[in-house]
């Protein structure tokens, strides 16, 4: 019987995927090898890259994490080309199937066209269905072959106006990457729901979902991709154009609370100090006396450093991550089962015996992992155990690339804040509210009628239609359907 054996990860949201591409460096696979591997956090389940070199296409796609597939000078020797692209697969969207690693790869009659995608698109559903009903043949199970067979069926002459056209069609969230011939493309959404940076390493070109992607290379940051922004890159240089129009900017407040690595620098914010920040605002709207701030690990960590100089308590390491654990393990007995919170975290009784504990984490989805981590705390001699934590609570499912339960699995969205206490088995629960939250990313507040980020996961307003989620008529953009050759 299989376990986890990282299960205050488990119940966390997870994003599900990170992109990488290289244009103009003879090492770009091996470029490309490394830059996935800093963004391994941002999805476990597949790696992919994909090069270019004098016509001809290459690729290596495999389950597993980028370090098991990509480690090996063979394969990396198999993938030559200055221009390459790469993912890491974290599925919200199609099963975890080889078909569905991406990149994803086509031959159009201008060439071969591949592509890394981030994100969700919240009409796939409704296109595919018209897109199968005439005639085109679907090879997996993803949200991203839809924009590759939109991209096929255009009308139009160029690879870039047929990409237009395909992304003026469908709705949702994404970044991506694509190499088409020797031209790298990268794009983010009109509403910048997503990350992608561009970098410089030497005379190559690089795009990242996060500038710590770029630091493992030792490339230079040299701007985030704008809301909307297309750019081309090839051997005459980088070109830039907004070919959609202007929508209002929603970039994912969570990619600062917990998806993004802390030492990334998004949108002109460094996240770990971001992170601090919220726990400074949680500090200031829920104040308890208490003896240490003891942060989950590893997520909480900002959050409590930031929570604890505000409060003037004690910041301690109050559980210790076993970092040398792999992430399943093989158990003979549900009794012995139910034991293997302890193979990959423990409580350092130490600092907890004896003392008023306050648990800082990033976040609470379906409270199991909180309910493991407080009976830890308690079995460890802590006389009260107080949580707080470093967002909203999470009330609404998220549709735009985060796999998040069905509201009936949110905690939040089911029991108020006495409920919730009671069920964690905690003296006291607070969250930070949301226009603390808005504070800490410095702001006066939330701006109830235009929210200047996307925080639908607290506050269910969500900022771009969910067309597969809803009753209603198609939306506009299906109509283009009908007037494809």
């Amino acid at each position: 019987m299989s376990i986890t054996t990282n299960p205050f990860d488990d119940d966390k949201l997870h994003e599900e995927c990170g992109i990488f591409g290289v244009y103009g460096h003879i090492d770009s696979a091996a470029l490309t090898a490394l830059g996935l591997h800093a963004l391994q956090h941002r999805g476990q389940e597949a790696a992919g890259i994909v090069t270019y070199q004098d016509g001809q296409f290459f690729s290596h796609r495999a389950a597993g994490q980028v370090g098991d597939n990509f480690s090996e000078e063979s394969v990396i020797s198999k993938l030559p080309g200055r221009s390459a692209i790469g993912h890491n697969r974290y599925s919200t969207t199609g099963d975890t199937l080889t078909r569905n690693i991406q990149p994803l790869f086509a031959d159009f009659a201008s060439g071969g066209f591949a592509i890394g995608h981030n994100g969700n698109l919240t009409n796939a559903v409704a296109i595919r269905r018209g897109l199968v009903q005439r005639g085109c043949l679907f090879q997996s199970t993803t949200d991203t072959e839809v924009i590759i067979h939109l991209i096929a069926t255009s009308k139009f002459d160029t690879i870039v106006d047929r990409t237009v056209a395909a992304l003026q069609a469908v709705e949702g969230a994404y970044s991506l990457v694509a190499l088409h011939n020797d031209t790298l493309i990268g794009v983010r959404d009109p509403h910048g729901v997503r990350p992608l940076v561009l970098g410089r390493f030497e005379e190559a070109w690089i795009l990242a979902s996060e500038t710590c992607a770029l630091d493992i290379i030792g490339a230079e940051y040299v701007r985030d991709i704008e809301p909307g922004e297309m750019v081309l890159i090839d051997e005459d240089g980088l070109q830039s154009m907004h070919p959609f129009k202007p929508k209002p900017h929603r970039f994912c407040i969570f990619e600062y609370i917990y998806f993004a690595r802390p030492d990334s620098t998004i949108e002109g914010k460094n996240v770990y100090e971001a992170r601090k920040k919220i726990g400074r605002e949680l500090a200031l709207e829920a104040e308890i006396v208490a003896d240490v701030v003891i942060p989950v690990p590893d997520s909480g960590v900002p959050a409590a450093l930031g929570y604890a100089e505000e409060a003037g308590i004690p910041y301690e390491l109050g559980i210790i991550r076993n970092h040398y654990v792999g992430r399943t393990f093989i158990e003979p007995t549900d009794r012995i089962r139910h034991l293997g919170v302890k193979l990959k975290h423990n409580a350092n009784r130490q600092v907890i015996e004896g003392r008023r504990v306050i648990l800082v984490d990033d976040s609470i989805v379906r409270g199991t992992t909180s309910v493991k981590i407080v009976e830890m705390v308690r079995a460890a001699g802590a006389t009260e155990v107080h949580m707080r934590i470093a967002s909203p609570p999470t009330t609404y499912s998220c549709f735009y690339g985060v796999d998040t339960p069905e509201r009936d699995q949110l905690l939040a969205a089911q029991n108020n804040l006495e409920e919730m206490a009671k069920i964690i088995g905690v003296d006291s629960l607070a969250f930070v509210t949301i226009d603390g939250l808005y504070r800490a990313m410095g702001l006066d507040g939330r701006n109830a009628e235009s929210p200047q980020y996307c925080d639908a996961c607290f506050s269910g307003e969500y900022p771009i239609q969910l067309t597969d989620h809803s009753t209603d008529q198609p939306s506009p953009q299906l109509s283009f359907l009908t007037q494809l050759a």
